[in-house]
């Protein structure tokens, strides 16, 4: 399970982990009439856990006492990466396509960069500036579908904004990785992570099937919870965590327009939905704001 012992470039994590949350963007829109979105986020990170236990809970172990000096930091990163990120996307898929969950990803590179900024005090130039305001140009025509004016009259989807919160969760999160001695990255962290997620998703979860909205069960349910356990949860929260440890969060999150790419590709071939001009435009906008906010700023510490 764990990377540490695989020579494997940090470069090859990051794409593998773009793509396996493309298709979990793909996959949650797909079922999101059968699988409610706080269940399918419940069930994602249960089974993860269960498959995780038993290569985990030995170091889960050995390091609880490095844990309990950083329990703050533990706790934080659970309920921001497991409990609060993937609860907010599967809210958002509801009511807005899954072309849109992967592009408005896009905008997480700048975000990442903001929050280097004021949580680690990375300092920001003029070219991260630029990049940060050709990038909200980007998300801003995504959102509207090209039509500014829908900004006044305030009918941004709200699956949209729900997408927007999760990406600054995960920023948040990345970049929070940098303060966890090394002793805990790999295997520990996703375990007492996928640990304090869980009990934080639980109550939410509880409410939901109060409301009525129940899992059906299917075999493209069933598949569908199986993908996101093990790729998009254990896999990607490995790989993602081991390359920031190598490369800092600003230049892992360059990566992250990859998933626009998977994701449209495997939304037009799988969900039959249709690319836009304004799609286009929107991503254009977004890959100048990280092309001049990351690639551009070469002299980035991160």
């Amino acid at each position: 399970m764990s990377t540490k012992h695989l020579k494997l470039s940090p470069y090859l994590l990051l794409v593998l982990t773009t793509l396996f949350w493309s298709g979990n963007f793909v996959l949650a829109r797909y079922v999101r009439l059968e699988v409610p979105p706080v269940g399918l986020s419940f069930w994602r990170w249960a089974l993860a856990g269960l498959l995780l236990l038993p290569f985990v809970w030995r170091d889960m172990v050995r390091f609880r006492g490095l844990v309990r000096e950083h329990l703050g930091l533990v706790i934080s990163l659970s309920l921001l990466g497991v409990t609060g990120f993937n609860t907010l996307v599967y809210l958002g898929l509801q009511t807005t396509t899954a072309s849109n969950g992967v592009l408005l990803q896009s905008v997480m590179p700048l975000i990442i960069i903001l929050l280097s900024r004021f949580v680690l005090g990375t300092r920001m130039s003029p070219w991260q500036v630029t990049g940060i305001l050709a990038s909200l140009v980007g998300v801003l025509i995504i959102v509207t579908k090209g039509e500014f004016s829908l900004l006044l009259a305030l009918e941004v989807a709200h699956g949209d904004i729900w997408i927007l919160a999760a990406v600054t969760i995960w920023g948040l999160y990345s970049v929070l990785l940098r303060k966890l001695p090394p002793e805990l990255a790999g295997l520990p962290l996703l375990g007492y992570t996928v640990l304090i997620g869980v009990l934080g998703i639980a109550p939410l979860y509880l409410w939901e099937i109060g409301t009525g909205a129940v899992v059906q069960l299917n075999g493209v349910t069933l598949v569908t919870v199986v993908y996101v356990a093990i790729f998009p949860s254990l896999l990607a929260f490995l790989f993602w965590n081991r390359a920031v440890r190598q490369v800092g969060p600003n230049r892992a999150g360059q990566f992250i327009h990859l998933i626009p790419v998977f994701g449209s590709v495997l939304s037009v071939l799988l969900l039959g939905e249709r690319l836009h001009m304004y799609h286009l435009a929107g991503i254009s906008f977004v890959a100048l704001g990280i092309y001049t906010g990351t690639l551009l700023y070469r002299a980035d510490p991160g």
